[in-house]
Formats: structure tokens, sequence, C-alpha cells
């Protein structure tokens, strides 16, 4: 058990460590700090419940059948969204974060460099994921690739969320699960 605190403990800090832009561009002002680090924060106690949900399901052996790991993986949603069932939209992209992420994206790319970022992401051919928070992300869909340009100027997230783009639309979604964590509309450069 303490051991597991002290776990958590330290990915915490690690997380809240991470949410700094990578280029360090854009964070200039102390309303940006300030949405950043709270962006940070909500991506962090996010991370921390879904850890501790998983933690809670039993564990899976070496010789698990496919639909056992399936058992589990829809537990461990299913526990998820049940903990999260008050959960909406702007819970972690908050509007100053909104407001910082659309304008750094808006400011910091040349326009050649935001029509690149535009045709990879609008061309992808990739199904409509619906605009839900606590919603499983669609099996059908494919993940667009994040421009590498993006990513280095977006708010660092831990290994359990990634970005990803549909449409013009920025998620946040689970990497275990695929579970929509938020979204924001209209942010794409």
């Amino acid at each position: 058990m303490i051991q597991c605190a002290l776990i958590a403990a330290c990915s915490t800090l690690a997380v809240n460590a991470n949410f700094a832009t990578s280029s360090g561009q854009g964070v200039n002002s102390a309303e940006d700090k300030r949405a950043v680090a709270t962006f940070g924060q909500r991506v962090a106690s996010y991370v921390k419940l879904r850890n501790r949900i998983k933690s809670k399901i039993p564990k899976l052996s070496k010789e698990s059948t496919p639909e056992q790991i399936a058992a589990f993986e829809k537990s461990f949603v299913d526990a998820l969204r049940t903990a999260r069932s008050s959960a909406k939209p702007g819970d972690l992209f908050t509007p100053e974060a909104a407001k910082f992420i659309r304008g750094m994206l808006k400011t910091e790319f040349t326009p050649a460099e935001k029509k690149e970022i535009r045709n990879v992401v609008l061309d992808a051919e990739v199904a409509r994921a619906p605009l839900k928070v606590n919603y499983p992300y669609p099996d059908k869909s494919e993940f667009v690739e994040m421009p590498v340009k993006v990513l280095l100027r977006l708010p660092q997230l831990p290994k359990e969320v990634r970005y990803r783009y549909v449409g013009r639309n920025l998620f946040l979604v689970d990497t275990d699960n695929n579970l929509i964590v938020d979204y924001m509309t209209d942010a794409l450069p």
C-alpha cells in the first residue's frame, strides 16, 4: 500500500513537471502560465483517478484468454465512466486552457506550416468521433498521428493520455481504453 502511494506521488510529480510546452514558447504571460498549470493539474488528477481505478480491477494473468482481456477492458472502462459520470467538456480543457492552445496554435506557426498541419489532419480518413466526454473513441476510427510541430508546442502529456485531432477538434484520449477524456472544438491552426 505504501509502495502504491509512493509510486502515485512520484508519477504525479513527474506529470506536473512535464506540463510546459517542450519548446518553451508561447507560455509568456502569467495568465498563460496559470492556464497551462491548471490544465496540467486537471490532467494529473484524471491520471491519478484512472490509475487508482485500474489498480482495483483484478489483474490479468499471462495466460488470459481474449474473452478475459475483453472483460478486463470493459470493466476498466465501465468503472472509469462511472467514476466520471459528471464529466463534461471543458473539465480539462478549461476555457483559459482552450484559449491559450487556440491562440498558440494560431500565432506560433507560419502560414506554410499551418497549411501543412491542416493538410495532414484534414486529409486523414478518420471516422468522426462523437463530441462526447466519457465516451469511447470509435474502434473503427483510426488515430491521426499528431503533427510533430504541434506536439512540440502543446503542453506535454503523461503517457496515459494523448492528443488526437478529429477534423478541427482536439481530443484528449486515454491510451489504454480509447475513452474520450475531454475535447475542444476549433483547435486547428
